[in-house]
């Protein structure tokens, strides 16, 4: 999609389609109202003849309107205007881009970009709009031997702002949801991949091309290193399954030689059955998900990189596949981890954890400024906050403020829950430091008060992405998220600075 920013009048856009808003009751936005009056009040006509309302969902395409350069006009419903907010705007630009594909011009000229959203200015709007438009287009039929072509695809798409003077703002803005969409992008296309695709080792050499292709570092350690590194508890996950562990480090050194990383660290289990406590078969295809942090956390390197954002910022990636078999991990076994510390493994299926803790570990080598690991970690989550927010747990509330500020400006949103010491007491183990699961109660507090286990060093955040990064049932797939909110948070660590 070939995007651009203009400012100017609706009725002298030479283009296939000027799109325009109605609120309810057959309210015409200001873009609508400058075309009726340049066609002489035939938009006004048309509303009061009853052929729209103005209801959120709703669109109405016209065809050679009087007054009007465009070829088409499309109207479209944005509900009651009081009642306008970012949910809405989102949908309705979602909702003309859906509209603009069918239509088989080529191009569209948004004026929805120009709607007040409350409390968010034009860059917020152009940002999202970019989301929007990407999210609704993209489509995931890599593996289909016929695909659903669309008939003369949208190419072109031109957001309007009212004034010149916000033409500046909303370019920046449009490069960096480019970035952002570009990077969920590569998210979606990893996670959706199947897990007979998307091994330990093809996400291994995914990391290293995009790495190369965009000017990244990259190491990749493989079981060998790792047994050295006494990454004892990320091996036990592997150890049922015949595809080798893979360990990725990807760097973006955009800033100053001696300024502390930022680190992510992303769950990458690429298929998880559960191991020997075998998950039950209903909706088992989706465990292909369960590598949807290092999707994400490698997706963000990438809108990093192209965004040139000026901070250091390494990328960690335990990945694995969590198989039963002959030699794997047992309930009651027990392992070390890199720490030293000990952890009796009391559920197989707890295993994002058991990889985590050792990549915890392991980045304490770098000194970081912070920590942000990202994970499908509990089932718990979902039951707790269901797939509106991501789970978000940390040891420093000054970084669980930044995370929760970042999520809401990308509407890619997190709630916080609490990390209080009293949850630990659920870990104890008779005969190990700890079990790797604390019970029923909390599961996604005490899988979080695990992973602080290995993270006194540093300040360090937690998201558990369960519900959020994926949807289940008729629109089963990758969502992109939390790519929105982690790139967010770094650009404002960077306009910090």
């Amino acid at each position: 999609m070939e995007f651009s920013i203009k400012s100017g009048s609706p009725e002298k856009q030479r283009t296939a389609c000027v799109v325009v808003g109605v609120f309810e009751s057959r309210k015409l936005s200001l873009p609508a109202e400058l075309l009726d009056n340049a066609a002489r009040g035939y938009l006004s006509d048309l509303l009061r003849r009853g052929d729209m309302e103005g209801k959120a969902g709703s669109t109405l395409l016209l065809l050679k309107v009087p007054g009007a350069e465009a070829e088409r006009i499309l109207l479209v419903g944005l509900g009651k205007e009081r009642e306008f907010r970012e949910k809405e705007y989102r949908a309705a630009i979602a909702n003309a881009v859906r509209t603009l594909n069918e239509t088989g011009g080529f191009d569209g000229t948004i004026y929805l970009t120009e709607l007040p959203v409350k409390k968010r200015d034009v860059a917020w709007r152009i940002r999202q709009a970019v989301l929007v438009v990407e999210e609704t287009l993209y489509r995931f039929d890599q593996m289909k031997s016929k695909k659903d072509d669309v008939r003369r695809p949208l190419r072109k798409l031109t957001f309007c702002v009212e004034r010149r003077t916000e033409l500046a703002a909303a370019e920046l803005a449009l490069t960096e949801g480019q970035a952002i969409a570009s990077g969920m992008s590569y998210m979606k296309d990893l996670a959706n991949l199947p897990g007979n695709i998307c091994t330990p080792t093809y996400l291994a050499e995914q990391a290293s091309a995009m790495a190369k292709e965009h000017g990244l570092q990259v190491e990749i350690l493989d079981r060998s290193a790792m047994e050295k590194l006494g990454m004892h508890s990320l091996l036990a996950v592997s150890i049922g399954s015949h595809q080798p562990p893979q360990f990725i480090i990807v760097k973006h050194l955009g800033g100053k030689a001696d300024t502390k990383p930022i680190v992510l660290v992303g769950k990458g289990v690429t298929f998880d059955t559960g191991g020997i406590s075998l998950k039950p078969a209903h909706e088992m295809d989706e465990m292909k998900f369960d590598m949807s942090g290092a999707a994400s956390v490698l997706a963000t390197m990438k809108s990093v990189a192209m965004m040139k954002i000026p901070l250091n910022i390494i990328a960690v990636v335990p990945a694995v596949e969590n198989m039963p078999g002959g030699g794997a991990t047992r309930p009651g076994d027990i392992v070390s981890s890199m720490s030293g510390q000990t952890v009796e493994i009391l559920n197989t299926d707890a295993e994002g954890r058991l990889i985590l803790c050792d990549a915890l570990t392991y980045v304490e080598r770098f000194e970081p400024d912070c920590v942000i690991d990202v994970a499908t970690l509990t089932g718990a989550c979902v039951i707790a906050l269901g797939h509106v927010v991501s789970g978000l747990l940390a040891n420093d509330d000054g970084l669980a403020r930044e995370l929760l500020d970042a999520g809401n400006d990308s509407w890619d949103r997190a709630w916080q829950l609490p990390l209080f010491d009293d949850y630990q007491e659920q870990l104890k183990s008779n005969f190990a430091d700890m079990g790797n699961i604390g019970g029923r109660p909390a599961g996604t507090i005490t899988a979080a008060c695990f992973l602080s286990r290995f993270t006194k060093k540093y300040d360090w955040a937690h998201l558990d992405i369960a519900g959020t990064a994926y949807r289940s049932g008729k629109e089963k797939g990758s969502t992109g998220r939390p790519v929105p909110l982690l790139t967010h948070f770094l650009l404002a660590r960077a306009n910090a600075k």
